[in-house]
């Protein structure tokens, strides 16, 4: 019963984690994770865990998701890149908070998956868009929010250019096995993070640490 299990997944994996936003609740409530969820492990689609959905893509843990979007701080208004959106489920749960959502994938057959995804879930307000990773959609911005659920080893600093003035960047700094989910928001030429919770995912590929020489 994939409803009671939505339902259990949000008041024990979500309300519990200190995620209060009545919006951002909804949202997971009525966003049916299993259909963005591999037919083989379809049986996860609740679980207190991370998913692989395709190689180099990972759909995180409930619990990890709603406390980045909540340090997103999503408006009504805001327009947001959600970069590596992989088969779409972080993209329909951002949709129902900001004016626009934007996803990027790197090719073609990745984005077709995702848009038909988000169809069926009748998400009419974003679209997944074919591109390098590392070079954004700067034609789509500037930003309000740009959501990359992922981990990184620190941010790809041209990210930050389309970011709209207050703009907040969300991801996953992590050194090792150790992570730290991160908001960073522009002000003017200059950024500032700050610190939201600890947690640790998979490196999002391409952006992997460099190996280190050991004596």
């Amino acid at each position: 019963d994939f409803s009671a299990a939505r339902a259990s997944m949000v008041e024990s994996q979500i309300r519990t984690s200190d995620v209060t936003d009545l919006d951002i609740l909804g949202a997971f409530r009525r966003t049916a994770r299993e259909t963005f969820v591999p037919t083989a492990r379809i049986a996860l689609s609740y679980a207190d865990c991370q998913v692989e959905t395709d190689e180099g893509r990972t759909m995180l843990s409930p619990r990890d998701l709603s406390k980045m979007i909540q340090a997103a701080d999503i408006g009504p208004q805001d327009v947001v890149l959600d970069i590596a959106c992989g088969r779409g489920y972080s993209t329909a749960i951002l949709a129902q908070l900001a004016d626009t959502v934007v996803g990027l994938e790197t090719d073609e057959a990745a984005v077709a998956r995702a848009t038909e995804l988000l169809v069926d879930a009748d998400i009419a307000n974003a679209a997944v868009v074919q591109g390098d990773l590392k070079s954004g959609a700067a034609e789509h911005g500037p930003f309000d929010v740009i959501f990359i659920s992922a981990a990184l080893p620190s941010v790809h600093r041209p990210w930050f250019s389309q970011l709209a003035n207050g703009g907040r960047l969300v991801c996953i700094i992590q050194s090792g096995p150790v992570g730290r989910a991160t908001v960073f928001t522009k002000s003017g030429d200059a950024v500032g993070e700050s610190v939201a919770f600890d947690t640790s995912a998979p490196f999002l590929p391409g952006f992997e640490p460099e190996a280190a020489f050991v004596f």
